[in-house]
């Protein structure tokens, strides 16, 4: 931190330092204080330098990487751009180290369909290699944030890069058929009335891979329930209620096939769709199983062929209580419990469904 006071003051330009923990951001209250202090601070004109509180933090409540926190934090002050700073200069098809004819990769509109190879370690300067970078990139731009991976070396990058973004979408705007991507390597481009600055910009920009972010962002609440709060356990639901959910209804108890893990009311749980008659694995939900996630590609599919994780949620009730109640009516709560908080074993409003 001295190091970052040091180069702000010949600037003259105050920062200040926030250290966070996942804990921190779990409770809806103090998420929302930490977005409030970041815009206090950008009100003031000063810059604030983030990191992870590494004395509080145990396993159970870290980020787990820098490039993990930055994507929550860019989406928490609904940030233009995140720059994930590495030691090359973009996204490769191929591991650029030991394959001399890596094709670089420009634009990702779309992170959850990339294919690549992923396998270089990253930066001795931080945490979490390139797969870090694109799990990162594909929380940012879910919440609208346009995400850009970089050479850390020059630092100058960033600008130059901010540059071409704006003069693309400036020129872009000025085409007589928007809906036509701009093509800057085409000649197209100078039959439009762009200005020689934004030529300029648009001709030297730095290599970089810039991801594109969702046109219908997730934000405010929806994105904290998914990715600020940690998951406690699994529920697994049938098509009925998957549906149900995604018709704005809350979660039903007749509507949970089964339950996976230990946690009390309130706290969050992973939503997982189980198709019919199929055979729910308790293994599936284990911290080291891979439950596959939906994605734009298999949320397409007619049918889901094996349990597909499709959002998280805030329960109203305990693993034990949901256990019992399992495939009942709600009027049935009462009498297997004998107390009934809610008809719901999980409201519309605390839950959030990941994006088809």
């Amino acid at each position: 931190m001295t190091l970052y006071d040091s180069l702000f003051e010949h600037l003259r330009q105050p920062i200040a330092q926030i250290l966070l923990t996942r804990n921190d951001i779990a409770d809806r209250t103090q998420y929302q204080n930490a977005q409030n202090t970041f815009a206090e601070l950008f009100n003031l004109g000063v810059i604030p330098i983030v990191n992870e509180n590494d004395t509080l933090a145990v396993s159970e409540i870290r980020f787990g990487d820098n490039d993990t926190l930055s994507a929550i934090t860019a989406a928490m002050v609904q940030a233009d751009y995140l720059f994930l700073m590495t030691d090359v200069d973009c996204l490769y098809d191929k591991n650029p180290r030991t394959n001399p004819d890596a094709v670089p990769i420009e634009v990702v509109e779309d992170v959850t369909s990339l294919k690549t190879d992923t396998s270089s370690t990253g930066s001795s300067l931080g945490t979490g290699g390139m797969s870090t970078k694109l799990v990162a990139a594909r929380v940012a731009t879910s919440a609208g944030v346009t995400t850009v991976i970089t050479r850390s070396s020059n630092p100058g990058n960033i600008a130059s890069i901010v540059n071409y973004c704006q003069s693309l979408k400036q020129a872009q705007s000025q085409q007589d058929t928007p809906s036509q991507p701009l093509n800057p390597a085409e000649g197209d481009l100078l039959s439009n009335p762009v200005s020689s600055l934004h030529l300029e910009a648009l001709s030297k920009a730095p290599l970089h891979t810039r991801f594109l972010p969702d046109p219908e962002p997730i934000r405010d609440r929806s994105f904290w329930l998914l990715h600020s709060i940690a998951a406690h356990g699994t529920v697994f639901i049938d098509e009925g209620a998957h549906r149900a959910l995604v018709l704005k209804a809350g979660l039903l108890p007749v509507g949970i096939v089964d339950v996976e893990g230990h946690f009390a009311e309130q706290e969050a749980v992973r939503l997982v769709v189980v198709p019919p008659k199929h055979p729910v694995q308790s293994s599936l939900a284990s911290s080291n199983s891979a439950i596959p996630v939906l994605t734009p590609s298999s949320a397409g599919e007619a049918e889901m062929k094996s349990p597909v994780e499709v959002g998280r949620a805030l329960v109203n009730y305990s693993a034990a209580e949901i256990t019992k109640i399992k495939g009942l009516q709600s009027t049935q709560i009462q009498d297997v419990l004998g107390y009934a908080d809610s008809d719901y074993v999980a409201y519309r409003q605390n839950v959030s469904l990941l994006k088809k």
